[in-house]
């Protein structure tokens, strides 16, 4: 094999030159995050028998996207949308964004994909929701049509057109939802937290899954299932009061899967 050999040269994704102005953009946020992680081994098991009882697909992750926006809509403030220096806009109802891949000229890109009223929705409608937009083509295809174009202007002029665009908390949900979760399937087997850039006032990172010793529902120690989550939030519009009561009420929702009997 010569020095030349063993590599392949790719083009940059534009979608991929796109999300750096994201993350460019999430730096002035004042995040702190809070890493916890939820015994889910009684949950897994509800999963298992719900699924096998409705013959129908249901991933973790959808049950977790159920148990997330309830526990947001039940606690509204933690998706405030700042507006100008003075105001904060609260939504009810809870627009949740996920990243979902599509096939863009060949490639495997992940787009977001924004859950409209997620919190209205059964985990087992938005399961089918995700798996349908999967199939689906790429979201905005126009506009990556663009994409060139749009990423030849200089950075710093093209995240201020971006920053005034989505400025209107309205037009912002309109376009990227109220809220966000990311799913990280890439930690595989075993423990792992994600440490995210975020574009919205929270953000839930799903990190992996890892066995340890636990306490079982009948007191006794046993090995027990614990998924890795982060939770972040912009500390300019939510507090660590709020956040503190809202992971207390989302992490008993996931315990007790009451999702799965609505």
């Amino acid at each position: 094999m010569t020095a030349e050999s063993g590599f392949r040269t790719l083009p940059y994704a534009d979608a991929q030159a796109q999300g750096l102005d994201w993350a460019e953009m999430s730096r002035h946020r004042h995040t702190i995050h809070a890493l916890v992680d939820v015994d889910v081994t009684e949950t897994r098991r509800a999963i298992h028998r719900r699924r096998r009882s409705a013959g129908a697909p249901l991933s973790f992750t959808s049950l977790l996207l159920a148990c997330y926006s309830r526990a947001i809509a039940a606690q509204p403030e933690v998706q405030s949308i700042r507006r100008g220096r003075s105001q904060v806009v609260v939504f009810e109802d809870v627009d949740v964004a996920v990243v979902v891949e599509h096939d863009l000229n060949g490639a495997r890109v992940p787009l977001a994909h924004v859950i409209r009223e997620a919190n209205l929705k059964t985990p087992f409608e938005i399961d089918a929701e995700i798996r349908a937009a999967a199939g689906e083509p790429a979201p905005y295809a126009r506009a990556l049509r663009w994409a060139p174009l749009w990423l030849r202007v200089p950075g710093r002029v093209r995240r201020a057109l971006l920053a005034r665009f989505l400025a209107d908390p309205h037009r912002r949900r309109r376009y990227t939802g109220t809220a966000a979760v990311t799913a990280v399937s890439m930690f595989g087997r075993g423990t792992g937290w994600g440490v995210p850039y975020i574009s919205h006032s929270i953000c839930l990172t799903v990190g992996g899954i890892g066995h340890r010793p636990g306490i079982a529902p009948d007191g006794s120690i046993a090995a027990r299932d614990f998924v890795c989550l982060t939770l972040s939030v912009d500390h300019d519009v939510v507090n660590g009061a709020p956040l503190a009561r809202f992971l207390s009420r989302f992490r008993d929702s996931i315990e007790k899967a009451t999702v799965l009997s609505e």
